[in-house]
């Protein structure tokens, strides 16, 4: 590994904030909202940005949204903090996506787990090395949530792609995490915990140096003292911060994570930071769960 991306790695092993997409009432992306929550962000000390994330509803964004968020995060985003874009769907669209991100002035990207039902090991290794492979100037961060990959295939691609730098593990078992990092690498790849505040301290514990988050949309301040504390070692002050989340990631991991971005967004909207409208095949909070959304968040330093 030369030092060409020391800086991205660096950057890397901090709070990955995964942004919210706020919609206007007709439905279209609420652009002014969108900077005044990335303002937020990095004026409440976040210093990574992931546009067209999960919690950004990736999946449900057109071609030109993702583009138009890509291109608002990097301006809003400036010097203040490095930007992650994520990139995904078909290998043409995903690289296409990937030089978009590099025109800006991006320095990462984040590849999403791809979704097709018929994944092989090859197939996978294949789909990376060509997105990288097509922006060796990036530094490139596999999300994976596929539990069959192995560590092995994560090396394979890392030695053929200096510019896969990091990964973002979201596999819900710290065992296997554990082993996976050491059969791909530990010290080759920074690894970030990418199921969150929740999985945070096992995941670090095991190795990770940072983990994404939604719910730093909403308070920026616990999730920066969270890392903090893991930073430190102090593995009892991060379990305080634990529990003083863990209620509201229980919401947002419901029924398979149905409302995974909807709790973020009723919180927001609680605070009078932005509509509570998710785009199908998400759906709002329902009525009966607002009250304690709104609670949980007026609870937290703001």
């Amino acid at each position: 590994m030369t030092a060409t991306f020391e800086t991205q790695r660096a950057a890397l092993a901090d709070v990955v904030a995964i942004p919210v997409t706020p919609f206007a009432e007709d439905g279209s992306v609420a652009e002014a909202t969108f900077r005044s929550l990335l303002r937020r962000l990095l004026d409440g000390g976040v210093r990574i940005l992931t546009p067209n994330g999960n919690t950004g509803e990736f999946y449900a964004l057109t071609p030109g949204e993702r583009r138009r968020i890509t291109e608002l995060t990097l301006d809003e985003a400036g010097d203040a903090a490095a930007v992650l874009v994520g990139v995904g769907h078909d290998l043409p669209t995903a690289i296409d996506a990937a030089r978009h991100a590099r025109e800006l002035g991006a320095h990462m990207v984040m590849v999403h787990q791809p979704v097709h039902p018929y994944i092989s090991e090859g197939g996978w290794v294949d789909y990376h090395r060509a997105i990288a492979e097509a922006v060796p100037e990036l530094g490139v961060v596999p999300y994976i949530k596929n539990a069959s990959l192995s560590g092995a295939r994560l090396a394979e691609l890392g030695a053929a792609c200096p510019n896969v730098i990091g990964v973002k593990y979201a596999v819900p078992d710290a065992a296997r995490f554990a082993g996976f990092a050491r059969d791909a690498g530990l010290d080759r790849f920074v690894w970030v915990a990418g199921l969150a505040e929740p999985y945070a301290p096992s995941y670090f514990s095991a190795g990770a140096t940072g983990f994404t988050s939604g719910l730093v949309n909403v308070s920026p301040s616990v999730s920066l003292s969270m890392i903090e504390a893991l930073r430190s070692g102090d593995y009892p002050a991060a379990m305080k911060v634990w529990e003083q989340i863990r209620r509201f990631e229980e919401l947002r991991g419901a029924d398979a994570s149905a409302n995974n971005v909807s709790v973020v967004k009723e919180a927001l909207a609680s605070l009078g930071l932005c509509r509570r409208e998710v785009r199908p095949p998400s759906q709002e909070v329902p009525e009966a769960e607002r009250a304690e959304v709104a609670e949980i968040a007026a609870g937290w330093a703001i």
